[in-house]
């Protein structure tokens, strides 16, 4: 297999992006280290570049960056307004070129190749789509721009934030080679480890390193994998971009929780606050996965995909509540419940079917009823049974 070294791909990374849209809305954060994180309990999403100063890490526990920031503001995190400026950015990056690969809210892989007579080099178009996301959103991305996927990413890395960095291919080895083994994708602290032990410890070291020996000390895949890798090769595409996978929602409880009923409960308002999403989205979802972490930090997950795509509340947590209660947790002590619905799809391209003894109307027309009234006076102005009072 080849690559092509005329490609021209871009890694469009949003700096700091959740934090970077919480001080959008509230200017007065500006300047301020601000880490978006809420509860004692929960972990950091996101920290600005004044917080990161003080060490603050994202998925670091908010009482540690508490700890090491006591100045620092934070903010509860928005996951609408997140979605709401992903789409406007992702939306931006497609008027360039269709060949987008998004791999979260905030950033992206695009194949230009077949656009620069259109719009110009790599470089106009970086330029180009940063100005128009600051011009439109008023945050900032980094590009990182190359032939392929993993030399753009590492490129958008050294030149945050706020910046642009082209490697060209007779460059790429220069730029590479001295970077630490931790830079190649898929190795992670175990790996790493393996590799000091065989006295790597840059991408020149294992690029200089025999295949056979880096097959026998971590495996085929491995082995080969970071031998191309260090030689700058990544054969993988820009794959175009699919609708959303999956919605979901979680919640670190203020306190460890123990009564089954009382995490039940939670699963229900959260499979509320998902489904609402999904309905107001039009999909429906063939997937249901519950995760659960423990006090421990232990976290399990559970999945069931149901016969036909469902959407209804109720429907879905009805699944949730039996695959928690398969997991048969009674007494043990919750330190976060989520719910995930995947494997999404449109609700057009649904087939409805009534289950057996099943009403054909109800729990889906008054679903349908609260949706209404949620859009004109708010989430939460009608709620479950159960739930009023939280």
């Amino acid at each position: 297999m080849q690559e092509s070294v005329n490609s021209t791909i871009l890694h469009v990374d949003m700096d700091a992006f959740y934090a970077s849209v919480s001080i959008r809305e509230n200017p007065k954060l500006k300047g301020k280290p601000v880490v978006v994180g809420a509860g004692a309990r929960g972990v950091v999403l996101s920290a600005n570049y004044q917080a990161r100063e003080y060490g603050i890490r994202a998925a670091m526990p908010v009482g540690r960056a508490r700890r090491l920031a006591p100045n620092a503001v934070f903010v509860s995190p928005d996951h609408e307004k997140y979605s709401e400026v992903s789409d406007s950015v992702m939306a931006i990056f497609r008027k360039y070129t269709p060949y987008v690969e998004p791999l979260s809210l905030d950033e992206a892989f695009l194949d230009v190749t077949g656009v620069r007579k259109l719009f110009g080099s790599g470089i106009e178009i970086a330029q180009k789509i940063r100005s128009e996301v600051f011009t439109t959103e008023k945050i900032t991305c980094s590009v990182g721009i190359a032939h392929n996927k993993f030399i753009a990413k590492l490129a958008s890395g050294h030149c945050k934030p706020d910046g642009w960095l082209e490697v060209k291919p007779e460059a790429m080895l220069q730029f590479l080679h001295p970077l630490p083994v931790s830079a190649i994708w898929g190795v992670g602290p175990a790996t790493e480890e393996q590799l000091t032990r065989l006295g790597l410890r840059t991408v020149a070291d294992i690029a200089n390193t025999p295949l056979n020996t880096l097959i026998r000390a971590l495996g085929d895949a491995a082995g080969n994998s970071l031998y191309e890798l260090a030689w700058g090769r990544d054969f993988r595409e820009v794959t175009i971009d699919e609708p959303d996978k999956s919605i979901s929602a979680a919640e670190t409880f203020s306190s460890d929780l123990e009564d089954s009923q009382e995490i039940l409960r939670e699963l229900l308002r959260l499979t509320e606050k998902a489904t609402s999403r999904m309905r107001t989205r039009q999909l429906m979802a063939n997937t249901i996965s519950i995760k659960v972490r423990f006090a421990d930090f232990k976290t399990i997950s559970k999945s069931k995909t149901v016969d036909l795509p469902i959407s209804g509340t109720q429907e879905c947590y009805l699944v949730a509540k039996k695959l928690y209660e398969s997991l048969k947790l009674d007494g043990a002590r919750i330190r976060l419940v989520g719910i995930s619905l995947e494997n999404l799809i449109d609700q057009s391209d649904s087939v409805e079917q009534l289950t057996l003894g099943q009403r054909p109307v109800g729990w889906r027309q008054a679903e349908a009823a609260v949706d209404d009234v949620s859009e004109k006076f708010g989430q939460g102005a009608v709620r479950p049974a159960r739930l009023i009072g939280d």
